[in-house]
């Protein structure tokens, strides 16, 4: 049975004509899946799902999504991360080096966000909190662990013990605002060229006029990250500082300033 699937151009020149037509026949899509942004149940007998195609260095995914939230397209990650696709999708799609095609989605942990104004060195710089929602472990281990601080921390990102100054600028990352919303916080390409996503909005965020005006005025944005359960979910601007305090004593927290893409 035909699927309301939509197959941009790019992920039809990666997969080939052939493929793309046995997807949209339904031969080889599957009806209910788990969408790769939001996680949740996805039915392509009747909705409309986008496919997208995660490329690797060795290793190409396709996985589906709801078109609502994300467009088909094809995403640049690295190996590493798609070695951590183990959570399998009905019906075959990709194309590997080796011709056999994989049925998994990147298993990649909710990154939670919250954006807010902290005062450093006596002005005020627009901020973005993330914190996971569950332990992050790094590619290809097992067992229990957090991973999440000695991963950001070999990327460059500045251990922190207190918020007493602002922190050194990460070159090569970016935070993508673009008509006054929040669209996603960029990293370099493993394999160089364009910067690829290492957290996206599943649809862009709306921020403040005065977190706007801040990052227009500094031309970057400061990014702090902490483990699952240091940071939680503040209602208000002086309870995150708070937070943010307390997971700088407890040694749970790293940031930097990433330079402002868009505007």
């Amino acid at each position: 049975m035909p699927r309301m699937l939509d197959v941009s151009d790019a992920v039809r020149a990666e997969i080939g004509d052939e493929e793309a037509d046995r997807l949209l026949a339904g031969e080889n899509a599957p009806g209910s899946y788990d969408c790769t942004s939001c996680r949740t149940p996805g039915d392509s007998e009747q909705e409309r799902t986008s496919t997208v195609l995660f490329v690797g260095d060795e290793t190409a995914v396709l996985a589906f999504a709801h078109a609502s939230c994300l467009p088909s397209q094809v995403v640049q990650v690295t190996e590493e991360q798609l070695q951590g696709a183990v959570r399998s999708i009905g019906g075959t799609g990709g194309h590997p080096p080796q011709g056999e095609p994989q049925r998994a989605v990147p298993e990649q942990a909710v990154l939670g966000v919250t954006s807010g104004l902290v005062l450093l060195d006596g002005e005020l710089h627009p901020a973005l909190v993330v914190e996971p929602t569950s332990p992050i472990v790094r590619p290809g281990t097992t067992g229990a662990g957090d991973d999440f601080l000695p991963l950001l921390i070999e990327q460059g990102f500045m251990p922190l013990t207190e918020l007493a100054s602002v922190p050194p600028v990460l070159h090569g990352w970016s935070v993508l605002l673009a008509v006054g919303q929040l669209h996603a916080v960029l990293q370099p390409s493993a394999a160089g060229g364009q910067p690829v996503a290492w957290w996206q909005a599943h649809q862009p965020l709306q921020v403040t006029d005065s977190w706007r005006a801040a990052a227009n005025k500094h031309q970057q944005v400061l990014l702090f990250a902490a483990p699952v359960g240091s940071i939680g979910r503040q209602p208000r601007e002086d309870l995150l500082r708070d937070a943010l305090d307390k997971a700088a004593a407890g040694g749970k927290l790293v940031a930097a300033a990433l330079p402002l893409a868009g505007t």
